[in-house]
């Protein structure tokens, strides 16, 4: 079993930053995929950024603007945010699948493992 604990959101201006962490612990070692999730109100949750062992898959509406990271021996999954705009505004998710050199599927079905999630809230 592995357990995601989500930190680092807040209300940030149109153009500011923020940077997610997510800490994973329980039973890491065959975690192969870890990403971020993003759900707005009245919205479908949608993958912002995914990254396994071999690739990282950023959505398009982010590229340029939010950047991953990963650190395999701390279990921990960052996502530094920058030029933040409204249209961010969401629930942030942090999500984790086996299979230690298992690579990264665009579906949130596809994830057994979540955070409770994180708010960020982008004023104009």
């Amino acid at each position: 079993q592995v357990q995601l604990v989500e930190s680092g959101g807040g209300s940030v201006q149109d153009g500011g930053s923020l940077r997610l962490s997510c800490a994973a612990s329980g039973y890491t070692y065959n975690i192969g995929c870890m990403g971020w999730f993003r759900q707005a109100p009245g919205k479908e949750r949608e993958g912002v950024v995914l990254i396994d062992r071999y690739e990282t898959k950023t959505t398009d509406s982010v590229k340029g603007r939010f950047t991953v990271s990963r650190d395999y021996a701390k279990n921990i999954l960052n996502l530094q945010m920058n030029s933040l705009q409204p249209e961010d505004t969401a629930m942030y998710y942090c999500a984790a699948a086996d299979g230690r050199y298992g690579r990264c599927v665009y579906s949130a079905s596809s994830f057994p493992y979540w955070g409770q999630g994180t708010q960020v809230t982008v004023s104009s």
